[in-house]
């Protein structure tokens, strides 16, 4: 079994709150911090909507839902980080936003071999390792959404990481969480995001050229490619901030023009349409 029973997530937006979740869920101790009081707040609310609705479809009881809330705690003081076994930052993707809190992280959280992990979907992980006194003890754990739901953890060691490191956190993906990790190396995009995101972006040029419909390109890959959900509606609910910043990640480090950003992708989320989460993407959301 892991040696890891409490745990730290930085963030509780969409993300940060579904790993809490798993977490809490899977019996271990979870502290979730977020900037300030009203996002803290908000976040806690999201999660524990996420818990009702899981009651409500009978995936967990109300003793279970009652004992994940107790395993829970909030707050907007990182040095509360300080006895945590492994700290998940889930932040927005911006580089320099990332590599402050690990710089923090670092200097708070006391136990030596704790690990400080990045649920980062593009951004380079040696360069938040090095950010550290402990390079050795950084990775990335990247949850997909929704955390709660979706089974894949890719786990991603810098050049720097240790083998004890990513020997402990895929033992508490697999015997813990009950997810299904996969390798991938230190690379922009990592596996999953190098194949989707171009595939995302290919959707929003052909809706942007007019060359198809946007119900239509949903429902040909829905149909026609048994896909769960179309590119579109899967862009929107990661998120086009996040595809956007995922697409300039890929692009600067690789230079290939299928990872460029679409103008109209850049317009959307200049004009704050980012998908299900402000309630206005390719779709309309109540």
């Amino acid at each position: 079994m892991t040696d890891i029973e409490r745990v730290g997530v930085v963030g509780c937006g969409q993300m940060g709150a579904g790993i809490a979740e798993v977490a809490a869920r899977a019996g271990l101790s979870v502290r979730v911090a977020e900037t300030t009081g009203e996002a803290l707040e908000l976040g806690r609310t999201r999660l524990v909507r996420s818990l009702e609705r899981a009651v409500e479809r009978g995936k967990l009881t109300e003793e279970e839902r009652e004992a994940t809330l107790d395993r829970l705690s909030f707050t907007t003081d990182l040095g509360e980080f300080a006895d945590r076994d492994l700290v998940i930052e889930a932040v927005v993707e911006n580089e320099q936003v990332k590599t402050e809190i690990f710089q923090v992280l670092d200097q708070v959280v006391t136990r030596p071999d704790a690990i400080l992990a990045t649920n980062t979907s593009s951004v380079p992980v040696v360069k938040l390792a090095v950010a550290t006194s402990r390079p050795g003890q950084v990775l990335g754990v990247h949850f997909f959404n929704p955390a709660q739901v979706q089974r894949l953890v890719e786990l991603i060691p810098a050049l720097t990481t240790s083998e004890e490191t990513l020997r402990r956190a895929e033992t508490l993906v697999v015997q813990v969480l009950d997810k299904h990790p996969i390798r991938a190396q230190d690379r922009s995009g990592f596996v999953v995001n190098a194949l989707l995101v171009p595939y995302l972006l290919a959707a929003v040029r052909m809706f942007e050229s007019g060359a198809a419909g946007r119900d239509d390109i949903d429902k040909g890959m829905e149909l026609g490619c048994a896909h769960p959900m179309g590119p579109l509606r899967l862009a929107d609910l990661i998120g086009l901030d996040t595809v956007a910043a995922i697409a300039d990640s890929m692009y600067e480090e690789y230079r290939d023009p299928s990872y460029a950003a679409p103008p109209l992708l850049r317009r959307m989320v200049a004009a704050g349409h980012l998908g299900r989460k402000t309630g206005a993407g390719f779709y309309p959301y109540g």
